[in-house]
Formats: structure tokens, sequence, C-alpha cells
């Protein structure tokens, strides 16, 4: 029913309603094309306010990172029907970026400037930072702090309080990485947290994966029909790699830090373990995401940290704190599996994407 609510609230919303309303349009007119930097080509944002002009009345923004499909206008809809069950569409900036693609498999119709990435996931995609086909000077975490910079300029939104930084699946990775690389948390001014949504994988600060008793009991976290039993003399949640040997890339960027390629290249490892530690992160998991769908990673690289997104979200999440000391939460949305819409507009992740003043 919720779906529904939210459906009918985007379609009744008229776009840009009023000088200052919120435009809810997938339309251009709620457009803005962003050039981060020195870069000549430009991203496609969604968005409900102009990210220049005074905006007083705004105290929360709210970016929302699609999957691998890269279709930021559903993303940009999925966006607003969570601002409006939550009573927050006039009090929040939402966005929604597309970072499109045209290589590979991916055939995305693009503006003459547009800035497109690679299609295949890997140390170049935009999921992971990568640098853009087109413009050797911007990565797709680039695009992000801009988009953070215009947010925190007192001259459009003086009132704001908070930024959310989202993502689901593809996006998820966008955000887990973002979370740990970006350079811009402790500069802006205005608190950031994120949120990590059932992604196919994260990036491991060693070499230690998951081992079946880095699961809580009580949660069937495996693939449907097989769930992994944890041996009497059960092994520690976390050790060493088991098929290193053979899965040689485990521990390689994305998956890992090594060879790092695009944004994360200039960061130092021990700036990336800080930020592991120093920011806020919520693993926001679908409690029936345990299907191998929707590009779901079967790679060796990313089987080394579970057998399904649940379980993967589930270890990392307790790495992070067990590990590295990461106080970073966890909300399990039961009824969830792999689908964004279900996923934000749930109530607890309604309380989580709009926090209440």
């Amino acid at each position: 029913m919720r779906w529904v609510i939210g459906l009918l609230a985007v379609v009744l919303l008229a776009p840009g309603a009023g000088a200052a309303g919120p435009c809810t349009s997938t339309g251009p007119e709620c457009i803005e094309w962003i050039a981060a930097g020195s870069a000549a080509a430009q991203t496609a944002v969604y968005r409900t306010y102009p990210l220049g002009a005074r905006a007083d009345g705004i105290t929360s923004a709210l970016i929302l990172v699609h999957g691998a499909s890269r279709d930021g206008h559903n993303y940009f809809r999925h966006a607003l029907a969570a601002a409006f069950l939550a009573g927050a569409l006039e009090r929040t900036v939402v966005i929604a970026p597309r970072f499109a693609s045209s290589d590979g498999a991916c055939r995305d119709a693009m503006g003459a400037a547009e800035a497109h990435w690679a299609c295949a996931a890997g140390a170049e995609s935009w999921r992971t930072g990568g640098t853009a086909l087109n413009d050797a000077t911007l990565t797709s975490f680039d695009v992000a702090d801009e988009v953070l910079r215009r947010l925190a300029r007192k001259d459009a939104f003086p009132g704001l309080r908070r930024i959310v930084v989202a993502g689901h699946s593809a996006g998820g990775q966008f955000v887990s990485r973002y979370a740990l690389a970006n350079r811009v948390h402790e500069a802006l001014g205005v608190p950031i947290t994120y949120v990590v949504a059932n992604p196919s994988s994260y990036a491991y600060l060693d070499p230690s994966r998951p081992s079946p008793s880095a699961l809580p009991p009580g949660i069937a976290a495996g693939a449907p029909g097989y769930t992994a039993p944890v041996p009497a003399n059960a092994p520690p949640p976390f050790g060493p790699f088991a098929d290193a040997r053979n899965c040689t890339t485990y521990d390689t960027w994305p998956y890992g830090l090594q060879a790092r390629a695009g944004y994360s290249a200039r960061v130092a490892d021990a700036d990336l373990k800080a930020a592991l530690v120093g920011r806020p992160v919520t693993y926001l998991l679908g409690g029936l995401d345990i299907l191998p769908l929707f590009g779901f990673d079967t790679s060796c690289a990313a089987m080394a940290q579970g057998p399904t997104r649940l379980a993967r979200g589930l270890a990392y999440a307790r790495y992070a704190s067990e590990r590295h000391g990461a106080a970073h939460k966890t909300v399990l949305v039961p009824s969830c599996g792999h689908n964004a819409r279900c996923m934000f507009t749930a109530d607890d992740a309604l309380a989580l994407v709009f926090p209440r003043d």
C-alpha cells in the first residue's frame, strides 16, 4: 500500500508547484547539469530545488544514487515518494544523479557534453569512483563532492542541518566506498550520514574475510534452501580467505584496498581506515534479499564476502564494528527483497533518511 500512496503522491504533485515549491517531474525542468572542478563533461542531476538558488526553508538534503540500470529518474521518484510519506518534501532538497554509460552493453542516450563511465563493474566503474571515459579529470566521486559543496553553501541553503547520502544496489556500492574515500566530509560544516542499501560487495580494509560464524544467529541470510551450517568447532568470524590462492583478485579494489584506481587512488590507506571508523554509516538491508538476481555479483572476490547480499551486509557491518571499532548501525527491513522502492518507503528507512529536528 505504501508503494501505491507514494506513486500517487508523485503523480498528484505538480512539477515545480508554486514559485518556491519543489520540482517533482522527471522532465528537463527538474534537471541540473553539474560540472566538477576543471572537468568539461557534465552530469545530469534530478533535484527538487535548484542547487544555486536561495531556499530558506530547506533543513535537510537527501542524495539517492541509482543502481546498475543508471535510472536516476526512477530513483528520483523513489526519493520523492519517500519524502512525501515522511512529510518531508517541503523541507528537504531531494537529489538523484545519473551516472550514464554508452560503453559495452550500456546504451544510454546522452547529451553532447554529458560525462559517461564504463558499463561493467570494476575498479574504473562509476560505482567505485572510476574515471569518466570522456574526461580524464573527472571521477564519479568528484561529482558527488561537487553536489555536497553546493548543498553546503550558506547563500543557497542557509538553514541546512543535515545531508544524507544513500544508494541502493550498485548505488549502495557507490555510497559504501564514497563514505570511505571522500575528502569533503569534514570540510563542509554540515553533518553527513551515509545509508548503504543492499550492495553486492564492500571494500574490506585487510585480507580477512567472513566465515559462516560471522552471521548473527537466527537470521536466515543464505540462499533459499541452503544455509551453510556453522561447525561445532566454529571458526573465528573473520580470518584469512581460504581460497585466496585460486581467487587472486579477492583483495583488489573495489573488493579490497589493493590496486586502487580513480578517486580512491588519491587517498592513503590510513585515511580510508580512519574514515571507516569516524564516519556515520547505516547498512539498510532487505531481509528477503537472498536471491542471486538483479546483477548479483558472483565473482570469486564477491563470493568471498558471503553467499547473498543480506549475508554480505550483515558480515561487513560486524567486520567494521569488531575489527575496526566503527560505530556503524544496521537496519533490517524484513519484508523487502532487492527493491529500492520497498526499502526506502519502509517506516524504519523513513526515520533514517528523514530524521526529525
